[in-house]
């Protein structure tokens, strides 16, 4: 049996190792303050007066001072980049006739496959049935047909459906008029579309000619993020400018129909879906305020490597079929840009207490050469909320893992893909809306955003929440916010 005494004590001697550590500066002023009010407290009127008096301070020497002052903080905080905010955002959330289920799918796949290309299809029928998704998962309409009949009409119009959907709701959650949009940034994982989606949008608004405008493609399942850096960079050379990012996964002509096993994968994994982001210097907009801060952007790109570079890729199959292509090294890839990304963001973000904490080993092990484990830093300790690409159950496996993070950390991440499968990179905000739908986002909590993408790219953002989110669920999880967070099957895992 365990020794439950040690461990209490042991428990809180770390409790107490991290508050010292982590207020090391506060506890030093605090003592040296005590230490100056005791003997002012012990000191009669006379001496405190001549110890005034014998400082020689005038008139002019006061004037300088806080001359100086005011002009020294004037400077710096004109130096600082600009704030950045997120006013709102709202995501897309399709009518239940475009529910497509894991029995739709395998009726599509029997369609393609016959004769030798049977092993192929039980394949597939393991894999949907042990991926982890729900029943209520959505595809455009081009792909519920029998069989599935893509065109550039169609594309259109699930673009049209998803990006207009949730920029009318974010329009009517924040009060933003379209035609006081700046800077609009419109990203998709793979939309060959001429004119532009966000050409489209534009379009459709009726927005004003000077608007920025910006149409990424081909960034994967990182594009929000990559999208939210960018604008980012544009509101703090332009601080009095709104901006507006739209993250969409179109499934019309990127929907396999070939036989490859490799690539009939993604077929099991990706769901149409989309979101529309609010991001402004200002911290309120029509006397609302905005709900979270961003605090970090942080970017590691690894596709110098041919591996990286090689493991998510859009081709042909030997029959001239497009899709994506998977490779088996995908999931080492992604491990690898991980770590990366943390080696640069843990220093941004991790309390003092885990930085000694890492440093000491570090010294241990290059310097003395001891063979010690390397030392995992406690990021939990840094946020309290994390939202990881919902890309599957192997990828939130493994960053739960890496990162040591509980069942209830990864809630998020978990429901948005049993509810709405990969819907690329506006996953990220179907789990922040999670959250929210759930009540758990309080003021102060920091929020970490967890991005992968094709190339292959490991993103990080880091909010603060700004206000405490008190009002009921909103879409799109209104009607099944409360049946999650649910029961996966453990053949699932």
């Amino acid at each position: 049996m365990p020794d439950f005494s040690s461990c209490v004590k042991l428990k809180y001697l770390k409790l107490g190792y991290q508050i010292l550590v982590n207020h090391f500066v506060a506890s030093v002023l605090i003592t040296i303050l005590v230490y100056i009010l005791s003997e002012v407290l012990r000191s009669s009127p006379h001496e405190i007066v001549a110890f005034w008096n014998c400082l020689h301070f005038d008139l002019v020497q006061i004037l300088w001072s806080s001359f100086l002052f005011i002009f020294i903080s004037t400077l710096y905080n004109m130096s600082k980049p600009q704030t950045v905010y997120l006013v709102d955002f709202a995501c897309y959330k399709a009518p239940a006739e475009l529910c497509f289920s894991i029995r739709d799918y395998v009726e599509r796949v029997k369609l393609i496959m016959s004769g030798p290309e049977n092993k192929n299809l039980d394949f597939l029928l393991r894999v949907s049935e042990r991926i982890g998704l729900g029943e209520r998962t959505c595809m455009p309409p081009a792909i519920h047909l029998n069989p599935p009949n893509p065109t550039m009409k169609a594309l259109r119009e699930e673009a049209e459906m998803v990006i207009f959907s949730a920029m009318d709701s974010l329009f009517q959650k924040s009060g933003l008029n379209p035609r006081d949009i700046n800077v609009l940034v419109v990203n998709c994982s793979i939309c060959f579309s001429t004119p532009s989606l966000s050409a489209m949008v534009i379009n459709k608004y009726k927005m004003n000619a000077s608007i920025k405008s910006f149409n990424i493609l081909g960034m994967g399942c990182s594009g929000s993020l990559i999208s939210i850096d960018l604008v980012r960079q544009l509101l703090q050379a332009h601080p009095s400018y709104n901006a507006v990012v739209v993250s969409a996964e179109l499934m019309t002509t990127i929907f396999y129909r070939g036989k490859e096993r490799s690539m009939l994968v993604p077929n099991c994994l990706f769901r149409m879906g989309g979101a529309a982001i609010f991001l402004s210097t200002r911290n309120s907009f029509c006397n609302v305020g905005a709900k979270y801060r961003l605090l970090h952007l942080v970017r590691t790109h690894t596709a110098g490597d041919d591996k990286s570079h090689n493991c998510v890729y859009v081709k042909e199959d030997p029959e001239g079929v497009l899709g994506i292509w998977l490779s088996k090294d995908l999931l080492a890839v992604a491990g690898e840009a991980l770590k990366l990304n943390l080696t640069s963001l843990g220093p941004l973000v991790l309390p003092a207490s885990e930085r000694f904490l890492y440093m000491l080993n570090f010294i241990a092990r290059r310097i003395f050469h001891l063979r010690w484990k390397p030392y995992i830093p406690d990021f939990k300790q840094a946020f309290k909320h994390f939202c990881i690409h919902a890309g599957g159950p192997a990828v939130i496996d493994g960053v739960q893992d890496t990162l040591q993070l509980s069942k209830e950390q990864v809630e998020a991440s978990r429901s948005a893909f049993h509810r709405f499968g990969n819907t690329s990179s506006s996953s990220l905000w179907y789990e922040m809306s999670y959250i929210e739908a759930k009540g758990r986002m309080n003021k102060g909590d920091r929020i970490w955003q967890i991005a992968f993408g094709s190339g292959y790219k490991c993103f990080s953002a880091v909010w603060e929440c700004n206000e405490t989110v008190k009002f009921p669920p909103t879409e799109p999880w209104l009607d099944c916010i409360d049946n999650y967070p649910t029961c996966i099957p453990q053949v699932a895992k």
